[in-house]
């Protein structure tokens, strides 16, 4: 069957395709099997794959099904022992056919060696996989200890736009025992019914991993939301309330964030006692592209924010005009806060590794296959002994691997200039809209170019210091989110500072690195925290810079750059798959600029960038 074959091919990225796993499979033109069913199967066999390997060539399949390769084993295999529905071909396929002759010994090897590595079930081995061991035994040892920090919990956020705490406990998470601190939930298997009420963002329930509510009512209503703990904190360090006016999720779909806004809205209001309709106010979600522009409707509708988010469907952000209020509804007169989530490298998402780590099987592995006894007599061979290194399978010379490791390195470095050009220029529109009062700006990046450099850049630009823009300082933030402890990068903030014209502009305004980096907020991954890397920091205008310049040449210079920088945004031509992150990433296969000196720059972006780029 062609999925077997093309989940084969996608793992051996032959043609070294760049992109995470997800926007290969979507992007891969030709595809005969639905790119959601490729994605499962090969992601899925490949978290297995340091088990099934061990299985395969205990079962010694590679011996004798001659046809198969070790990936065509490890996926077959996945289906064989792991899929209620087993092999997804027909009775009579030769796949089928070669695998299914080993299915007793398969499921023979595979029982053996859980209960080898000490696991009662399928099921608590299933969470140990998720956590990232690789299947082995957790106990006591050091890996194990490590398997158990690093398990990422099921984030399910209450909406309540639709239900409140109060009815879910009753109802949905009737049985469930509530634990004070989020340790019990991290060691917990998928089946145990343990969940913990987050400290810094209300509403915010973590569940063991592997978890499954999608079948539950609640889920199924738009009642509860899975959401990772990272992505709630923009919308509530925003934190808009009915006196913001106008609110702008510039980046909306598929609506996690969005709803999240649509939700804080409607706590205030109730606060506020401001219910009625005239005084309802708006979340304005844009999203150029015209299947995450359905996604998105879909999730608004099935939250019940339908009376609260307005969709710009099939609209760039950067095409506004922030001095025109047309494509706001009469009754509001101004866009006083808005959320920017550009598009990203996707660093800081848990799971999404550029390269999955995929371990294959050898035929020449020593299997635990008893050959059949001949009644001849035959003289007795001398025992020998096959060494098998358990490593993942690789290919080319060592030499070969320093030059696709260099390779790989300065596609990273002009990668990250060309997501944080994009995500800079963003920014700075969202600081030109005039009556806007704060601004929040998140990646789920890493990388200190996609977050702290494209902040202290925005600060020292144009916009930033004529609009009178300055960071939300750690004290001014919301009490969950002042008190988290992990902030920004410090070192890559003194070393930002270390450039003259930075050192000019915050030395008015009475900033130092320790205080941007303070106002910074970064996630980690693979924490106790529980939660995946991401950054998030927020801007308020401050009336008494407003309008401030720099009076030197070189600030001249940069803002005549800047200047020059300026384009008409994206159209919407280009293919562009579905994708289920939060942030839609531009089309920039039709990225348009005017004449300008800077043309050459964004002509580079917008041939280099994938428009499949990572995003949260």
């Amino acid at each position: 069957m062609s999925l077997y074959y093309e989940a084969a091919d996608i793992l051996s990225n032959a043609d070294k395709a760049g992109g995470s796993l997800q926007s290969r499979i979507y992007s891969k033109k030709g595809l005969k099997s639905s790119p959601a069913n490729v994605y499962a199967l090969v992601s899925e066999a490949t978290k297995w794959s340091a088990v099934l390997k061990d299985v395969v060539e205990k079962a010694g399949v590679l011996r004798e099904e001659r046809k198969l390769t070790p990936t065509l084993a490890i996926l077959l295999a996945h289906d064989v022992v792991l899929s209620k529905k087993g092999v997804a071909a027909p009775a009579k396929h030769a796949l089928r056919q070669a695998i299914e002759r080993h299915r007793t010994r398969l499921n023979g090897e595979f029982t053996k060696l859980r209960i080898r590595n000490g696991f009662t079930s399928v099921e608590t081995w299933k969470a140990s996989i998720i956590s990232g061991s690789n299947g082995t035994p957790k106990g006591d040892s050091v890996e194990g200890k490590k398997a158990k920090s690093t398990r990422h919990p099921r984030w399910v956020r209450i909406n309540t736009v639709q239900t409140t705490w109060e009815e879910q406990r009753e109802t949905t998470f009737a049985g469930f025992k509530e634990v004070d601190d989020l340790g019990p939930v991290l060691e917990a298997c998928s089946s145990e019914k343990l969940l913990h009420h987050d400290r810094h963002v209300p509403n915010l329930l973590a569940l063991p991993a592997g978890c499954d509510l999608s079948k539950s009512l609640a889920y199924q209503k738009g009642e509860i939301i899975l959401q990772d703990k990272a992505s709630c904190f923009p919308a509530y360090l925003l934190n808009p309330t009915s006196e913001d006016g106008a609110i702008v999720d510039a980046c909306a779909a598929p609506g996690n964030k969005t709803t999240h806004l649509a939700a804080i809205l409607k706590c205030s209001r109730r606060a506020l006692l401001l219910a009625s309709e005239d005084r309802e106010h708006k979340v304005f979600a844009f999203e150029r592209n015209k299947l995450r522009t359905e996604t998105l409707r879909k999730m608004v509708t099935l939250a019940g924010a339908d009376s609260i988010v307005n969709i710009v469907g099939n609209r760039d952000f950067l095409t506004t005009e922030p001095s025109s209020h047309k494509f706001l509804d009469a009754q509001f007169d101004h866009i006083g806060a808005l959320l920017l989530d550009p598009s990203c490298s996707g660093s800081g998402i848990v799971g999404r590794d550029d390269e999955p780590t995929l371990f294959l099987p050898s035929a020449n592995a020593v299997t635990g296959v008893t050959p059949s006894k001949s009644k001849k007599r035959k003289r007795k061979a001398p025992k020998v002994e096959i060494k098998v290194e358990p490593v993942v399978e690789s290919s080319g010379s060592d030499s070969d691997n320093g030059e696709d490791e260099l390779a790989e390195q300065n596609s990273t470095v002009k990668r990250l200039a060309l997501l944080s050009a994009f995500q800079l220029q963003l920014l700075k529109h969202a600081m030109k809209f005039p009556d806007a009062k704060k601004i929040v700006y998140s990646t789920c990046s890493i990388h200190m170019e996609e977050n702290e450099s494209v902040v202290v850049k925005a600060l020292t630009s144009d916009p930033g210091r004529q609009g009178g823009w300055r960071l939300l300082h750690r004290n001014e933030q919301v009490k969950g989110l002042r008190d988290w402890h992990v902030r920004g990068d410090q070192d890559a903030c003194k070393q930002l500072f270390s450039k003259e014209e930075t050192k000019f502009v915050f030395a008015e305004k009475a900033t130092n690195a320790a205080l941007v980096a303070d106002a910074c907020i970064r996630c980690e991954r693979g924490t106790t925290d529980g939660t995946m890397g991401f950054f998030v920091v927020g801007f308020v205008r401050d009336e008494r810079l407003a309008g401030t310049m720099l009076a030197t040449d070189e600030h001249e210079k940069v803002v005549g750059e800047e200047e020059e920088e300026e384009w008409n945004g994206f159209s919407d031509d280009g293919h562009d798959p579905a994708v289920t992150q939060d942030s839609s990433a531009p089309d920039l296969d039709a990225f348009e600029v005017p004449s300008s000196p800077a043309h050459a720059r964004h002509q580079r972006i917008k041939e280099e960038l994938n428009e499949n780029e990572l995003t949260c």
